[in-house]
């Protein structure tokens, strides 16, 4: 089967997950960049901190794409240091309404010590809904939804986000073909 490398529906890779939980926030993803049924790349860094170390990010989607989001996400923080809600929800306005960033193809968690947001090209800034409970999750990327799935089924029962984090990753990589266990791990505290 021949595959057509430079068409961007054929690239699969990144899967990234935030856990909020017991005064600690992870944002974790893989390394892996896949083509076709071809590993690209093993240890891609798709995950960064922001704001002096302050808010975390990890993305998933086109490379180039991300860090042009993530340019724009930084000059946001800027503007709006101690609102995060407010950088999130003006970029994606941006990201929706300028003719240049709607071409982009990426998708982005970002955490700070209280918040954590998932946004889209659409326009989406949503935060999950464990928020209120104190045990905030969510995921993106090719194997995102199995990352999810192993971290909601093993929450009330790992106290610690970081081991939950890894856990429910290791799952991912056991399960999606387009995750590895090449982890990039940053954290805040919260309290």
């Amino acid at each position: 089967m021949n595959h057509d490398y430079a068409d961007a529906s054929q690239w699969r890779g990144i899967t990234i997950l935030s856990v909020r939980k017991n005064g600690k926030v992870i944002v974790v993803g893989d390394g892996q960049v896949s083509a076709g049924n071809t590993v690209m790349k093993s240890g891609a860094r798709k995950v960064r901190t922001l704001a002096g170390g302050k808010v975390l990010t990890g993305f998933a989607g086109a490379t180039a794409d991300a860090f042009a989001l993530l340019e724009r996400l930084e000059a946001k923080l800027e503007q709006h240091p101690t609102q995060l809600a407010r950088a999130c929800v003006e970029l994606a306005k941006d990201w929706r309404t300028d003719k240049y960033l709607r071409q982009l193809q990426a998708m982005m968690i970002v955490a700070d010590a209280k918040e954590t947001f998932v946004l889209t090209g659409n326009g989406d800034v949503v935060q999950p809904d464990e928020q209120e409970t104190g045990s905030g999750i969510t995921a993106i990327g090719s194997g995102g939804n199995f990352a999810l799935s192993a971290a909601l089924a093993m929450d009330e029962y790992e106290p610690d986000a970081e081991a939950l984090a890894r856990k429910a990753m290791a799952i991912a990589d056991r399960i999606c073909v387009f995750t590895n266990g090449n982890l990039t791990l940053e954290s805040l505290k919260t309290t």
